[in-house]
């Protein structure tokens, strides 16, 4: 938007050059500085594979060693001063795809976790694994269900639960039962074994 400069007579004349509102500009600082807490947050880990410059890589690191509030704020206003003259795209992409494969995650955990349960609960349950994971030895497994059930009810250490979790995150994450778990979802599971 093309600042308008008014005169005295009413006549008016545009010089050009785009300015940006005040508000407009407290927004993006408010936008960047959100930004830069939420890059103060990840770990080292994520902090290395996200693209930016040293400088702000360097003043995130400074502002998670530092251990008191107001240093805090004064660090996070002065990583918003770098990030202004960063280029962010690249950076909330990272983002993006770090909250997209922790939610990934997340769901795959809870399936494996369900997957589990019911199979410690129900026969019904191993005969449906096996036929959706055909590349799974079936005798492995059920003595892992058989033990992690004797060791439930003796209230033993839970090694076998522990084994069985493996197995079935490992036939989950497998790339030839890929096409096979792809066609499978949580609610199917849930009915195919609610069944009984």
């Amino acid at each position: 938007m093309a600042e308008t400069i008014y005169k005295i007579d009413g006549s008016h004349e545009t010089d050009g050059v785009d300015k940006i509102s005040k508000t407009k500009r407290k927004q993006q600082m408010h936008e960047l500085q959100d930004l830069g807490e939420e890059l103060v947050a990840l770990s080292k880990d994520a902090l290395k594979k996200t693209p930016m410059s040293d400088e702000l890589r360097e003043a995130i690191k400074e502002y998670q060693r530092i251990p008191t509030h107001g240093a805090h704020r004064r660090q996070m206003q002065y990583i918003g001063k770098i990030m202004r003259s960063e280029d962010t795209a690249p950076i909330v992409e990272k983002l993006k795809q770090l909250k997209g494969s922790s939610t990934a995650a997340t769901a795959l955990l809870h399936r494996i976790e369900r997957y589990r349960t019911e199979m410690i609960a129900k026969d019904k349950a191993i005969t449906q694994f096996l036929s959706d994971f055909p590349s799974i030895d079936a005798q492995p497994l059920r003595a892992l269900v058989r033990n992690a059930r004797k060791e439930a009810e003796q209230s033993k250490p839970p090694k076998a639960y522990r084994e069985l979790f493996q197995l079935i995150k490992t036939a989950l994450e497998s790339p030839a039962d890929m096409n096979d778990a792809n066609g499978i979802n949580d609610k199917a599971i849930e009915a195919e074994f609610n069944d009984e």
